[in-house]
């Protein structure tokens, strides 16, 4: 078995080559020459997944250490029996600790308690779990959206609209995909009450840089469209700004590779 891994990628080297051909390489520098004979990719997001990597090649297997697969073309690889496997809730508690870390300041500077406010949660998975768990510890009315678990499971979930409107603070630990693209946009913005407070600690491409710009709410930003190359506007504007850090812990990493290494060995059992 001959496996491809993102040099970067921290706690992986040396684990799998006694039982594997392992090469690696920088992340951006993936290859279709590389990749043509490889049977598993092990990737983070500079690696962009798609026909022009890996037509023609005996991939069977791409993993990958985040949480994200928007850097995966699914489609292709779901047509060619490629299977796909990301490190979902890796790093769900870096990224409570954030979430619980701008909620404190929040409270701080605001004056006010937990049983005092309503939190939304738009995206209830690994990290929106966690987050609606402490927070009702805490004391927060907690009013939660999910479209699929409420298909699933039924429940207690409300719409994006409603949740909009009834919360003080709301935030959005969703994954991005076609469904979630631009899900904060400006009719959303203008359903959430102007004293409210947005956070963002997902991707930064589930709100519009524009809908945010013009909105009157508070703003929690750890994650930005077109990252590096970010709004300035936007970045002054925000009341927490910080440079996509919010799951980046050497727990997450350490639990990423992890994740990518055991879906390796279960494959080539």
């Amino acid at each position: 078995m001959k496996v491809i891994i993102d040099r970067a990628i921290p706690y992986i080297q040396g684990i799998l080559e006694p039982y594997a051909e392992v090469v690696y390489r920088d992340g951006n520098a993936f290859s279709a020459r590389d990749v043509h004979d490889a049977d598993c990719l092990i990737i983070r997001t500079r690696t962009r997944c798609n026909q022009a990597l890996l037509e023609g090649s005996s991939v069977k297997m791409i993993a990958t250490a985040t949480i994200g697969f928007d850097h995966i073309d699914l489609q292709y690889c779901a047509s060619h029996s490629i299977e796909v496997v990301t490190a979902a809730g890796c790093n769900a508690a870096g990224v409570l600790q954030w979430v619980a870390s701008t909620l404190a300041l929040l409270a701080k500077e605001e004056g006010w308690q937990p049983s005092e406010r309503t939190l939304g949660i738009v995206g209830v998975g690994n990290v929106g779990r966690l987050v609606e768990h402490y927070a009702r510890e805490w004391g927060f009315r907690v009013l939660r959206c999910d479209p699929p678990r409420h298909e699933r499971e039924g429940g207690d979930f409300l719409p994006l609209e409603e949740v909009a409107a009834q919360a003080d603070i709301i935030t959005f630990p969703t994954p991005l995909d076609s469904t979630t693209f631009h899900l904060l946009d400006e009719r959303i913005v203008s359903l959430i009450p102007r004293h409210s407070t947005i956070i963002n600690a997902s991707r930064g491409e589930v709100a519009s840089t524009e809908a945010l710009l013009a909105a009157p709410q508070r703003l929690c930003l750890d994650v930005w469209e077109n990252e590096p190359n970010i709004n300035r506007e936007l970045l002054a504007k925000a009341f927490v700004a910080t440079p996509h850090i919010a799951g980046y812990s050497a727990q997450g990493k350490a639990n990423a590779s992890s994740i990518v290494v055991r879906a390796i060995c279960s494959a080539s059992d």
